[in-house]
Formats: structure tokens, sequence, C-alpha cells
């Protein structure tokens, strides 16, 4: 196990996106990562590893109560509607493109991230356990 202490090499010059690992949409956003980041900018974690729960910690959020995405960006940390925005900018267009969703008020915004964060499992389905990355897809993982 990781502590939050010691996850902090691991963030630094890193782009890292924390996601819920039993949740289907939130797998789903991870394999779409997966295939449209063909720079590989991101690295994944799933909120219940070890990897995940000290990054968690390491930024002051709940460790098991997951209704929000969080990517940290070099230390620094987006969640909600910011952090999806934060993403798609780095993703190649017509991905990208969706920055332009930044002029919308950010209290909408994540009224709208929040009303399918919060019915996800109702929504898309959950999983009973964490996926495991392919062989191909494990070095995107932390």
């Amino acid at each position: 196990m990781h502590s939050a202490e010691s996850v902090l090499p691991i963030l630094v010059n890193q782009r890292v996106v924390l996601f819920d690992g039993v949740c289907k949409l939130c797998n789903g956003w991870a394999k779409f990562l997966i295939k449209h980041d063909q720079q590989q900018l991101f690295r994944l974690a799933s909120v219940q590893s070890a990897e995940g729960q000290a990054i968690l910690q390491w930024c002051g959020l709940p460790l098991d109560h997951f209704d929000t995405m969080a990517y940290v960006d070099n230390g620094q940390l987006f969640v909600r509607s910011a952090a999806v925005l934060q993403i798609v900018a780095r993703l190649p267009a017509p991905w990208s493109w969706l920055r332009v969703l930044r002029v919308c008020p950010r209290a909408l915004r994540d009224c709208c991230y929040d009303r399918i964060a919060l019915n996800r499992y109702r929504l898309f389905g959950r999983y009973d356990s964490c996926l495991l990355p392919s062989a191909d897809h494990a070095k995107r993982f932390l």
C-alpha cells in the first residue's frame, strides 16, 4: 500500500485520471481514453487500487465514497466537469473541441455532471469487482 506521501513522486510530471473501477460508465471512459490518447499523456488508476487510494488521500478526497472523477495534472487536482474538460482539451480533435464547454458556468456544468455521477450505477450498471487491464494496456495504469 502506498502512503499519501509516497505517491507524490508519482504525481510530479504526470497526468493521472482516477476513476471508479466498478462503474461501467467509468470503465468505458477509461477505455475511451486508452483508445483516443494516442500520445499516452494520461496514466489511469482505479480509486479502489492502492495507488488510487493513496492519491485520493493525498488530494484530501474521500477514500470510500466515489462520486466524482478526479484528474491530477502535475500535482494540481481537478474534479467533476473541470476534470473532464481538462482531459478532453489534451486529446486530439475532434475531442479537444469539447473544451469550448468551459464557457458554460461551472455551477451548471457540475450540476449536469453530478446528475450523471450520482445515478451512474442505475443508468449504466456496475461490475462486481474492478476489471483488470489487458496486458497491452497495463502500462497505462499505475
